[in-house]
């Protein structure tokens, strides 16, 4: 892999994000929750902010962008362009299948409504790296605020034909309930019983639970398995299309 990638925590259990590019110096924020933690990483890192790739508008992923902006003004903002009145200053607005280059590295905009209408996800080709903001989390996936479940439905089944061995980094740290309903809806499946135990540690000794893969999540994440037998058996719907059943899940993890 040819960029290095610091994970931190921000607000109570957003993730902050930076990727750099060694070669070239070039550094990106995923979307920013808050300025300090961002700021304070930046400089333990020695780094310099080039970028900042803002997948939705949620208060909570863009509310440090201004501040941050103070430090580094010639950081371009880069946006759905959906959403990109509502989020206010920017530099450039993107849609699906847009390409970035950030360095030497290159970046492929991928528009995945659902959570919100306009959300959108870096996926870094050559370094197999997906930036998924609240779209997909480890063993679960952003509410649908803002579309049909059918919306949200192709939107992760989008990122499901991805290679198998990219690697996810999300908005958020919510792994270990998402892992307590994906037990709940496929209690037998082994792997995801192994993964719950071990990720259960890794919280337990204060470690983050990402990065994931899709491999993982396509073996443990009950929103990617919706045609699985146990899991149509646990909603009582064993006939039913994969859409509706991803509906379900969504509309049980909601009150769960």
């Amino acid at each position: 892999m040819r960029c290095e990638i610091r994970q931190f925590k921000c607000l109570d259990d957003n993730f902050g994000l930076l990727v750099h590019d060694p070669a070239t110096g070039a550094t990106a924020s995923i979307d920013v929750p808050e300025a300090a933690p961002v700021l304070a990483e930046l400089a333990k890192a020695r780094w310099s902010l080039t970028h900042i790739l803002v997948t939705h508008r949620h208060k909570d992923h863009i509310g440090g962008i201004a501040e941050v902006k103070t430090h580094y003004p010639n950081a371009k903002v880069i946006v759905p362009k959906l959403e990109a009145e509502q989020i206010g200053a920017y530099d450039q607005a993107v849609s699906d299948e847009d390409q970035l280059s950030m360095g030497s590295l290159k970046v492929k905009v991928l528009a995945t409504p659902g959570h919100t209408i306009g959300h959108i996800v870096y996926w870094f080709c050559d370094e197999h790296l997906l930036f998924a903001g609240d779209m997909l989390f480890a063993m679960g996936c952003g509410r649908v605020f803002e579309t049909p479940a059918p919306v949200m439905w192709d939107s992760l089944q989008k990122l499901a034909g991805l290679p198998p061995q990219t690697q996810i980094y999300c908005g958020h740290e919510y792994t270990l309930a998402n892992g307590r309903f994906a037990l709940a809806m496929e209690p037998g499946n082994q792997r995801l019983q192994e993964r719950m135990h071990s990720l259960t540690s890794l919280r337990q000794s204060g470690a983050f639970t990402l990065p994931t893969t899709l491999a993982e999540e396509l073996a443990t994440n009950p929103f990617l398995r919706a045609n699985q037998p146990e899991i149509r058996q646990t909603l009582g719907m064993p006939n039913a299309s994969g859409v509706d059943v991803f509906a379900e899940l969504r509309a049980r993890k909601n009150k769960f």
